[in-house]
């Protein structure tokens, strides 16, 4: 076979050479060691967890070495493209923190090393493609899709292996003259890469995550080129990956079965292999078992959830990194008030398993997130989430700004900071007994007490209620009209005999809290009433006081 003569006929448009390429994309200027990653992900219009995930080791693993993180969009599939899709990934990954240097944006390519969109790079690949026809590493295939359907149905029956190979590679040897002849009958065709691998054959490969791997070689002439020109992702991500640079791939493990031809694939190129950053799954316990978050089962897998529910993007990220390496929440402990850049990030830390998802956890981080928080910033992002999410509570926030923050200052600072919220979602049930048309007027007191004693604890109370008073004496009347009442003030003895009286000065409270706020759990209830100031306090006493 003349292979240059194959090459001219399959790609005569094809002018430009590798080395034209290689001077269009020279190497970068960066400092030993630093990391060139990217996020490469298909416009499919759903963002999720992984994505988080995979962006977030990938920005780390670049900017912590000085390096580069990129956006290529990998829209050679364009079935799946949904529109509009780029956009919200680029949003939606920007609202996490996720920055990119340089690639695709909403004011198109940024970066010298672009496009960044792969449909647009179609002539590029033809280099390769044809360079790689040259060399005899790849062929034109004729095949229907009627042929490879029954050569598959064959290979059932005959229970090997799936794929075009072996003997059922049928194009792969055929004459110039047949090759001729099919492109001049106008058949469609695609480009295979021409295998000389063995499923014999094994061979040691390292992964910074799953470590040292044995690999079966690749055997199958896959696709590089469909019949429009346009590249597989096998082929067009060893193009651009090698083009703009890329020391490290960070994908999901899914991707394993096809590193062998990956690895193939570079070889045949000439080009320098990336080191390979496989991360496992992420994982949710069913029960007794684990199994992978699922797109259909999960609405904690889509990004969005995390947005809708509240959850503040500083506790995502922090949550995130826990997954990612064990050692930081070791590192967070040490370190309560460092920004998470200073965290030494490091893929080799990274669960080769796939990390468990634990919703009670992120909780607990978000709480401890928001509990470092000032009340100005709570109400600010408060308000942001409640005017996409609950208008009506956003417009009684922004009616008296300075109330609100009263409000979120309740219990902030200090060495123990309340952690009463874990999302801002929470903000209403939490503290919207302080506007009156959120108020519960009509919350019940405990069934236990009668009403007549309730009511004698509400009177007595705003009979001495004087708003002057400090903690300290406000409590002392409380505690001296629990014993007027024939309750004990004695906390101690009172879980010793509780049978001994009839309550106790916390029901006492209890009356008084569900009073003024609707709730049994509230903050600090004398600081309530002084935000509420006196006359709110008064009537929501007296109203309670008037239904029992």
């Amino acid at each position: 076979m003349d292979y240059n003569t194959l090459a001219e006929l399959l790609f005569p448009q094809v002018t430009d050479t590798p080395e034209d390429l290689e001077a269009r994309y020279p190497q970068r200027e960066l400092p030993q060691g630093a990391v060139v990653t990217r996020m490469a992900p298909s416009p499919t219009g759903f963002v999720h967890l992984g994505n988080l995930v995979q962006g977030l080791t990938s920005e780390r693993m670049a900017h912590q070495s000085g390096g580069v993180l990129f956006l290529r969009v990998e829209d050679t599939d364009a079935k799946r493209e949904v529109p509009g899709a780029v956009q919200v990934l680029i949003e939606t990954l920007k609202h996490y923190g996720i920055h990119f240097d340089e690639g695709a944006s909403m004011e198109g390519d940024v970066g010298a090393y672009g496009p960044y969109y792969q449909r647009q790079r179609a002539a590029i690949y033809h280099v390769y493609a044809k360079e790689l026809v040259k060399k005899g590493c790849a062929y034109p295939c004729f095949c229907t899709e009627e042929e490879l359907t029954e050569m598959r149905q064959q290979q059932e029956a005959q229970k090997v292996n799936f794929g075009y190979y072996g003997p059922w590679a049928t194009w792969r040897d055929r004459s110039l003259e047949d090759i001729q002849s099919a492109l001049a009958a106008g058949k469609p065709w695609v480009l295979r890469f021409r295998s000389a691998g063995s499923i014999e054959h094994k061979f040691k490969y390292t992964d910074l995550v799953k470590g040292d791997l044995t690999i079966t070689e690749n055997d199958i002439d896959q696709v590089l080129l469909k019949s429009d020109g346009i590249p597989t992702y096998h082929f067009a991500h060893a193009v651009d990956d090698h083009l703009m640079r890329t020391t490290h791939v960070v994908r999901g493990d899914e991707w394993l079965p096809s590193l062998p031809f990956h690895i193939q694939l570079f070889q045949a190129l000439g080009f320098k292999l990336p080191k390979y950053v496989h991360i496992g799954p992420l994982m949710k316990m069913d029960g007794t078992s684990k199994r992978k978050l699922s797109k259909r089962k999960d609405p904690e897998l889509a990004l969005t959830y995390y947005k809708a529910e509240g959850f503040p993007v500083k506790a995502v990220y922090e949550y995130v990194m826990t997954l990612l390496n064990s050692n930081y929440e070791d590192w967070r402990r040490a370190n309560p008030t460092a920004d998470a850049g200073e965290f030494k990030f490091s893929p080799k830390k990274l669960n080769p398993a796939g990390a468990l998802f634990d919703y009670a956890k992120l909780c607990d981080v978000s709480k401890n997130v928001i509990s470092t928080m000032s009340a100005q910033e709570v109400y600010d992002l408060v308000a942001e989430y409640a005017r996409e999410f609950d208008p009506d509570f956003a417009q009684a926030l922004e009616a008296d700004p300075a109330y609100a923050v009263s409000i979120f200052a309740i219990g902030r600072g200090g060495k123990k900071p309340r952690k009463d919220l874990a999302t801002w979602k929470e903000a209403k049930p939490y503290m919207g007994f302080f506007y009156d048309r959120f108020f519960d007027w009509n919350a019940p007191f405990p069934e236990a007490f009668a009403p007549e004693t309730v009511k004698a604890a509400l009177q007595g109370f705003l009979k001495t209620y004087d708003p002057a008073d400090d903690a300290t004496v406000w409590f002392d009347k409380v505690k001296a009209l629990a014993e007027s009442l024939g309750f004990t003030a004695n906390m101690k003895l009172y879980k010793q005999d509780p049978t001994a009286w009839p309550g106790s000065v916390a029901d006492i409270s209890t009356f008084l809290r569900i009073a003024l706020t609707g709730k049994t759990n509230s903050p600090d209830l004398y600081t309530v009433m002084q935000i509420l100031g006196t006359e709110r306090s008064a009537a929501r006493i007296q109203a309670a006081i008037d239904r029992l």
